[in-house]
């Protein structure tokens, strides 16, 4: 696949993680969402690097972008708050470089969203599962000889 369509490619699963949190309950499928989210922030840092590396500009956008409600402060986002104003921080530079051309620039940009993305959709799962929201984890038995 080349650079481009790899781009390509890597806009419409962004796309359609974030249409994952429009309008979406507050329910157990919040962590799921959210480590969908960070894994196409991982595809988009990918192929922004891949398309930096054979040339491409980021093609320069307005600011001004926010994220789905139920990721916006003050909506009763479960989760550390440390992490979640790390998450804020990473959107706002996010936005900010996106408003240039550095293709660069943007795929660092949506690296730290999808770093800080993953710690989030840990932490959540993890006190979901301990608050009984989730289902424990199954352990493996072992079985004796």
């Amino acid at each position: 696949m080349d650079s481009e369509q790899a781009f390509n490619e890597a806009r419409e699963v962004w796309r359609e993680a974030l249409r994952g949190h429009v309008l979406a309950p507050p329910d157990a499928g919040f962590s799921v969402r959210l480590h969908q989210l960070a894994a196409a922030a991982h595809q988009r840092a990918a192929a922004c690097e891949t398309a930096h590396e054979d040339g491409f500009e980021w093609p320069a956008a307005r600011g001004g972008a926010k994220p789905p409600y139920e990721l916006q402060p003050g909506t009763g986002r479960r989760g550390p708050e440390e992490l979640w104003e790390r998450f804020d921080e990473a959107v706002e530079e996010l936005d900010r470089v996106s408003e240039g051309r550095s293709m660069r620039a943007v795929g660092r940009a949506y690296a730290e969203l999808a770093e800080v993305t993953d710690k989030l959709a840990a932490a959540v799962e993890r006190d979901d599962r301990a608050s009984g929201l989730l289902a424990p984890v199954a352990s493996k038995r072992r079985r004796s000889a």
